[in-house]
């Protein structure tokens, strides 16, 4: 044992010392040796001491060798009981797949492999490791500064909203109800009403802006909450782009006319648009949602609309809602008319509402635009100095440019139905003439999925790329193109003719 072989050689050590008495002559009353009248005794109590402090450091000494497995035959012994494990190859610790080659395993390899996340053992649900929340929260800070500086205060209302209210409004209900998650226990008791875990807070806070909102002066109310909500999808998870727990700010806001409440909306919208361009180097499109795709219970829907090369698809960035009137309606939100005059009756005026929200998908997508099988470059240290400042200066450009221009190419103006669907196929996204009936809508994503599957013989997912298309938005930069009156809706079984382009595609 090394211990025992380490106290063997601290008894040797030890037995090879000289004793105290033998080693020092006695000089106590030797005069030409220049002694002092000092007592014999002290001289050996001296002399007793080093030699215990020479052991004590052999001992110490011994103690080390033992404890490194270093001397006494252990060396070779504990280097054969405890080899070393291969835990640094790159095919263990590196992404082994490329982004072309099978872009879900990469997706997955990077963000498990980057330490963004991790799984968590509730489907649908992930954990954001520091590195991801470090995202979130410079995204966080950029765009709390700019709504704050619009009057929006943050706030937080409770997660739990009664079945009741939640019910209130029909349409927006209707919207949300297959991703509704509810407690109905608590312990072992059965709650007499269930409750809802907000999937967004409308008709969690709006009771309480009828309670706050006496006069006209309490207007405009913005609200903020950062938050997270709950949307128990049934479609197949996937981190940070449609999950059933995730991270967002919703604001809220109320005005006393309509035109006030515009400009909120698109100047919301903007604010999104430059946290993709500014801060993540990603394209967006602007526009608004059709009438079949806008937010339930609202009167409009704005949103950035991003896109993702490797799979061809569109994805929603982040969405500015206009209201109108129908949530302050249905719960008696209103102020009296201060343009009446003194001496008439005041009525009371029902206040325009928005509600917007950006979430945790930021960052997923900025993964799969950037994302890439290269991994990092190398400057040499002689030239950091020089290079870094110019290499920072020139990356946000670099990006975007790329980006955009990859977007930019993937969208096809498509007049003709026989060239859409291989256009999807071809990881596009089209712009399309349409009536922007819903009616339609369904058509086009039914015919697109069926086309699909008789071209690649395969039955559709709703997961997989080859999906039928959806409506992506109506963007505000109109192509020409479009005669008002004359020009028909792209759908060759539509008999309307078409009022805006409209982009199409794929989406998450």
């Amino acid at each position: 044992m090394p211990v025992q072989q380490a106290q063997d050689r601290v008894d040797a050590l030890a037995s090879s010392l000289p004793a105290a008495t033998e080693s020092l002559p006695d000089r106590t009353m030797d005069p030409a040796a220049g002694g002092e009248s000092s007592p014999a005794g002290e001289i050996s109590k001296n002399a007793a001491k080093k030699a215990a402090k020479k052991e004590k450091q052999a001992a110490e000494k011994a103690g080390k060798l033992a404890n490194k497995g270093i001397g006494m035959e252990s060396k070779n012994k504990l280097s054969q009981k405890a080899p070393k494990k291969k835990t640094d190859g790159p095919a263990l610790i590196g992404i082994d797949v490329s982004k072309e080659g099978d872009f879900a395993g990469w997706y997955q390899q990077v963000l498990l492999k980057g330490q963004m996340l991790d799984y968590y053992d509730v489907s649908g649900c992930f954990i954001l490791k520091p590195h991801s929340y470090f995202i979130w929260e410079t995204i966080q800070n950029w765009f709390d500064d700019r709504i704050k500086k619009m009057g929006v205060k943050n706030c937080s209302f409770p997660l739990f909203v009664s079945e009741d209210v939640l019910k209130k409004e029909k349409d927006h209900i209707e919207g949300f109800a297959a991703e509704v998650a509810w407690v109905t226990h608590a312990g072992n008791s059965k709650l007499e009403r269930k409750i809802a875990i907000r999937p967004t807070s409308e008709t969690v806070m709006y009771p309480y802006y009828a309670k706050w909102i006496r006069s006209h002066r309490d207007l405009p109310l913005r609200l903020n909450q950062w938050n997270s909500v709950v949307r128990w999808e049934f479609k197949n998870p996937q981190p940070f782009l449609r999950t059933r727990e995730f991270l967002w700010q919703e604001g809220h806001t109320a005005h006393l006319t309509e035109g006030g409440a515009r400009e909120e909306v698109l100047q919301i919208l903007e604010h999104y648009a430059h946290v993709y361009e500014e801060l993540l180097a990603i394209p967006v499109i602007r526009g608004q949602k059709t009438e079949k795709e806008k937010f339930a219970g609202g009167l409009y829907t704005t949103t950035v609309e991003g896109y993702i090369p490797a799979t061809g698809r569109g994805i929603q960035g982040g969405t500015s809602h206009g209201l109108g009137q129908n949530f302050s309606k249905m719960f008696g939100i209103t102020v009296e008319d201060p343009s009446a005059k003194p001496d008439e009756k005041k009525p009371a005026l029902h206040v325009w509402q928005n509600s917007w929200g950006l979430s945790t998908r930021t960052i997923g997508i900025m993964v799969m635009v950037h994302g890439d099988d290269h991994g990092k470059s190398t400057i040499p240290i002689t030239e950091l100095a020089i290079q870094v400042p110019a290499l920072l200066e020139t990356i946000q450009a670099d990006l975007y440019s790329r980006a955009n221009a990859t977007y930019k190419s993937h969208v096809k103006r498509i007049t003709n139905w026989d060239d859409f669907t291989p256009a999807l196929n071809d990881k596009n996204l089209c712009m399309i003439p349409h009536c922007l009936t819903e009616q339609c809508e369904d058509e086009i994503k039914d015919m697109s999925a069926r086309k699909a599957e008789e071209e690649t013989g395969e039955a559709q997912d709703a997961r997989a790329p080859s999906m039928g298309a959806k409506s992506l938005c109506i963007p505000f930069e109109q192509p020409e193109g479009i005669e008002k009156g004359v020009t028909k809706c792209t759908n060759p079984n539509c008999k309307r003719v078409a009022e805006k382009w409209c982009l199409f595609g794929r989406s998450y």
